[in-house]
């Protein structure tokens, strides 16, 4: 197993609730870890995840099929 990190910004502002469903839903990769916003920081989330089994494009795509527009930061 190899976890990396990787953030992406999220435009929209997105109630509790939608943070909530994203992060579910980014739960539901495999080789997903920890996906979570940070409060006071609610348009970038987090996702530790494994390298092995995943990678940034599946997850940055995830984002943006849930109807967001999505930037990889960092990259």
């Amino acid at each position: 197993m190899n976890i990396s990190d990787v953030m992406i910004h999220i435009n929209e502002s997105l109630s509790e609730e939608a943070r909530s469903a994203l992060e579910n839903a980014m739960r539901k990769i495999e080789g997903v870890v920890t996906p979570r916003f940070n409060a006071g920081k609610e348009h970038l989330l987090l996702i530790a995840y494994d390298t092995e089994k995943t990678n940034t494009a599946v997850l940055l795509e995830k984002a943006r099929a849930a109807g967001y527009t999505a930037q990889l930061i960092g990259m």
